[in-house]
């Protein structure tokens, strides 16, 4: 008896460390990276038709296995003088379409983002989880800006930043196939107060920290949410986590007029998430 209850406490133990992101198995014949972006670069296709061809790759499991696995973050924090320890599970790298070995990070609109995160079960991170992602990275990749233009939203150019982000990953090739936690390569949407309360609806960027540690973007929300340039990545944050050891939504966190501060630094955030319509 002592033997299986010690079995069933490991099981229930590991379940916070092999978490997977909710999608289905890859398909073999699906399209790799570079395949699925020249299938997107006619400039006739609308903004809509990509991101609806962008979902069904994404419903369809076609991204990468190393992107499958996420990474704990564990923050400790003492309020109002009570010890609290929190773990919460990312992607280890931003939303990327293909294979292991042939793989494109795809940007998206922060509707479309929203909807992959209500898909996986997941929830987009706010400013403060960005920095925490960082600072907790083992691969850290220095920003590859591209002049502003008019080309900067459109899908030569997210392929252009693309390579340059794979060629920095030569480097880190084994360890990045491994799902090591990456960051410093994109831009992160992020959920955030100020997507609401605006004339138009709002895109919210923030990160794209350079190896000091420092953000180029600062939080912005001058963009409406049909922009999408090629600097902006998703990351995936599961909404479970665990606190102080016990399951809990990190939606109800940022609700919560306390515990918020474990995950928000603007706040409570009522609505952790962006309006689809």
């Amino acid at each position: 008896m002592k033997k299986y209850l010690y079995l069933l406490l490991c099981l229930l133990n590991s379940t916070t460390f092999a978490q997977e992101i909710n999608l289905k198995k890859r398909r073999p014949n699906a399209l790799t990276g570079s395949e699925f972006a020249k299938s997107i670069a006619d400039t006739n296709l609308s903004l809509a038709a990509r991101e609806k061809l962008i979902y069904t790759e994404v419903k369809n499991g076609n991204i990468p296995s190393f992107l499958r696995k996420l990474k704990p973050i564990q923050i400790e924090k003492v309020i109002n003088g009570t010890n609290y320890k929190l773990k919460f599970y990312v992607l280890p790298d931003y939303l990327s379409i293909g294979t292991d070995s042939n793989f494109f990070y795809i940007p998206t609109t922060p509707m479309l983002a929203q909807q992959i995160a209500d898909l996986t079960g997941s929830l987009l991170p706010t400013k403060a989880m960005v920095d925490e992602i960082y600072t907790n990275a083992k691969i850290k990749l220095e920003p590859q800006p591209i002049a502003p233009s008019k080309e900067m939203i459109t899908v030569p150019l997210f392929i252009a930043h693309n390579q340059m982000v794979l060629n920095q990953l030569e480097a880190f090739k084994e360890r990045h196939l491994q799902s090591e936690l990456t960051a410093g390569n994109k831009k992160d949407i992020i959920i955030s107060n100020k997507i609401y309360g605006q004339p138009t609806q709002r895109v919210v960027i923030y990160g794209w920290h350079k190896l000091d540690g420092k953000a180029i973007q600062p939080v912005y929300n001058k963009h409406t949410n049909t922009w999408a340039d090629y600097s902006h990545g998703v990351r995936l944050i599961s909404n479970i986590g665990y606190l102080n050891g016990k399951r809990i939504k990190l939606t109800d966190l940022l609700k919560d007029q306390v515990l918020h501060e474990l995950l928000s630094d603007e706040g409570v955030i009522p609505t952790a998430k962006y309006p689809i319509k």
